[in-house]
């Protein structure tokens, strides 16, 4: 008799884009994703309880067979991540399901390897007030089970101070629509893979469901938004991220 997939629900807000995916399969193994992805600035609230339902209906399941729920903790916007954080703490205590809180950097780093590739990856994103979120990854996407190991500690800094660990990285993400104010060492280590790409739920439910696996998992109120900043109070002149 076959056994049932394991299943992974993951949303994220972290950045101007919304999305839910739905991972499925057995531990250790690369599993079948579906899931919904659209840029919908301030439109999280509206936007991501029927993407939920969306997914749900598409893949034939209800939310009690789901065997985990993940979010991307951050760093992101800060009102983004708040509405990810309190759906899917909601969702998971309705449900009696663990929570799993996944980093928005290395769900970016990850999508820089989607073709399969392997390598060290720098995720960064714009936190505004001319400053950036970033952290370097080593990526390993051959096995079709990635995994996505951290190089250094997540920060935000101000694009002139960046340094990365040695060797080379692909740089994704829109902190890098900074590169020019990095240090010349920095961009002699960076190969611009892009700077159009957001977080994306379907990175999130991958890595989440390697927690799963391995039963690193949370009650939903143990899991909270990662801001990297310590005044989350704090506003950009230029406007809020999402």
């Amino acid at each position: 008799m076959s056994m049932r997939p394991l299943r992974v629900l993951a949303l994220d807000a972290s950045s101007s884009a919304c999305s839910v995916a739905l991972w499925q399969g057995q531990a250790g193994c690369a599993g079948a994703l579906s899931g919904h992805y659209e840029v919908a600035p301030r439109q999280h609230m509206r936007k991501l309880l029927p993407m939920v339902d969306a997914v749900l209906s598409e893949a034939g399941i209800t939310l009690d067979e789901v065997d985990a729920l993940a979010y991307g903790v951050g760093p992101g916007s800060f009102t983004g991540l708040r509405i990810a954080a309190g759906t899917a703490q909601g969702l998971a205590f309705g449900a009696d399901k663990p929570l799993i809180g996944i980093s928005t950097l290395a769900a970016l780093a990850l999508q820089a390897c989607r073709d399969g590739a392997s390598g060290q990856v720098c995720a960064a994103l714009d936190a505004r007030m001319d400053e950036i979120y970033v952290g370097c990854f080593a990526v390993d996407s051959a096995s079709g089970s990635p995994r996505v190991t951290a190089l250094d500690q997540e920060r935000v800094i101000a694009p002139q101070h960046l340094g990365l660990p040695e060797g080379s990285f692909m740089a994704i993400g829109a902190g890098f629509n900074y590169l020019d104010r990095m240090p010349e060492q920095v961009q002699q280590q960076l190969v611009l893979h892009s700077k159009d790409v957001e977080p994306d739920a379907r990175e999130i439910a991958q890595l989440a469901a390697l927690e799963l696996a391995a039963q690193r998992l949370n009650a939903p109120a143990e899991v909270q938004p990662v801001y990297l900043r310590n005044n989350v109070a704090q506003r950009s002149t230029r406007g809020p991220l999402d």
